[in-house]
């Protein structure tokens, strides 16, 4: 269990990473290590698709996803309805029967909620957190964070990018380093301030409740933490200064929709 929650882990809500290239450049050890991370901040989209890829499959692979036939599994699916194209992004979304609250988005587009989230949250709550996470994937955020994840692996002199290896960007020990990397990154304040204002706008612009985000976010903040499993108020702090102004957006939009109508 703890592999399978090490591994649902490795792209939280609030992800990202930081890294410090100028220290010791000086050895040709080093200055190889340097060179792949310059690399890495000039991957090519498709270089970065595949990374992003190779990196989901790996998950989907070490992590059950909810069964087709699952009550949970059919909320899902209504959720996410006609979700799969969304502000010019493909998407695609699994539910990971793990109990953690949670939820998390690769550059690729794969957008991927535990169950836990799922049993706490409204249906409108859930939509305000993966609108929060297309968020990451349309302003980039996910692509900055592999960018960093994986130039913290080229400064151990771990990895070097190779297209021609079967459609992989990194070979089975080297995306264990990137993972481990990954694992220790955040999303910046700013970056997370945006996407929770994309995911805002995601529900104004689908008819959702918008309020939901207020909820869910206070949620987050009313989560004890000290049960041992990984949640988002421990990967996604702030969680009730969020709250308050996601309110104050619904307050602004409620009074907009209200003059409309007048």
């Amino acid at each position: 269990m703890k592999k399978i929650l090490l591994v649902v882990c490795i792209l939280s809500f609030a992800v990202g990473a930081q890294a410090d290239f100028g220290r010791k450049l000086l050895n040709k050890d080093n200055v190889t290590a340097a060179q792949n991370a310059v690399k890495a901040a000039t991957l090519s989209d498709d270089d970065m698709a595949k990374l992003s890829r190779q990196a989901v499959a790996t998950m989907d692979e070490q992590n059950p996803v909810v069964a087709d036939g699952d009550s949970l599994a059919k909320r899902f699916n209504n959720i996410v309805k006609g979700l799969q194209s969304e502000d010019g992004l493909e998407l695609n979304f699994k539910l990971y029967n793990v109990a953690d609250v949670n939820a998390f988005a690769t550059p690729d587009g794969s957008i991927r909620v535990m169950a836990g989230l799922m049993i706490i949250m409204t249906d409108d709550e859930v939509r305000s957190v993966i609108g929060h996470e297309i968020g990451h994937v349309k302003l980039q955020h996910a692509k900055k964070q592999y960018q960093k994840a994986y130039s913290v692996a080229a400064g151990k002199d771990a990895v070097a990018a190779s297209s021609g290896t079967g459609g992989k960007v990194l070979t089975e020990s080297q995306l264990g380093t990137f993972i481990e990397d990954v694992l220790n990154a955040k999303f910046s304040r700013g970056d997370e301030s945006a996407s929770d204002e994309y995911g805002f706008n995601f529900m104004v612009k689908h008819g959702y409740d918008y309020h939901a985000m207020e909820g869910a976010f206070s949620k987050l903040a009313d989560l004890g933490g000290d049960d041992g499993k990984k949640s988002l108020k421990a990967t996604h702090p702030g969680a009730a200064e969020r709250a308050k102004v996601a309110k104050e957006r619904a307050d602004a939009q409620d009074e907009k929709m209200k003059q409309a109508r007048r």
